[in-house]
């Protein structure tokens, strides 16, 4: 049995939530739990992006960065964003929950949303992940 080559820290984000980073380097994977760890939904936003979430509290429990160094690349325009290509075939209520939880702390500390205007009536919603330096860090 090989021993797991974890890097984890804690860190205080702006609005005041424990969170925990768990880092497995080998996969290139990122996990950040916000607060106690419970049971959730996992919604897949992209192919490499996967939100925990309590649907009846509404609460973020975790945020899933698979290939995160590829995720969180820096362009010559800037950070490499990612269309949410699940969204739209989401019930219009769980929509909506994410939505919120993915524009609200904690969660939009580590991963913005936006849109691409694609014509006057149609958008598609993009993220990317923030990398600049976040909150306290704990150790």
């Amino acid at each position: 049995m090989s021993l797991l080559n974890l890097s984890r820290s804690s860190i205080i984000t702006y609005d005041g939530t424990l969170v925990r980073l768990v880092y497995d380097p080998e996969a290139d994977m990122l996990e950040i739990f916000f607060g106690a760890n419970e049971v959730a939904t996992g919604i897949e936003l992209t192919d490499h992006i996967v939100l925990r979430l309590n649907l009846q509290t509404k609460r973020a429990v975790s945020l899933l960065l698979m290939n995160f160094s590829i995720l969180a690349e820096r362009t010559e325009y800037g950070p490499r964003s990612h269309p949410l290509t699940t969204l739209h075939t989401l019930p219009d209520e769980v929509r909506a929950v994410v939505l919120h939880v993915l524009t609200s702390m904690p969660v939009q500390q580590f991963l913005k949303v936006s849109h691409l205007q694609v014509s006057p009536t149609e958008r598609m919603p993009l993220t990317y992940v923030e990398t600049q330096p976040m909150g306290v860090v704990h150790g």
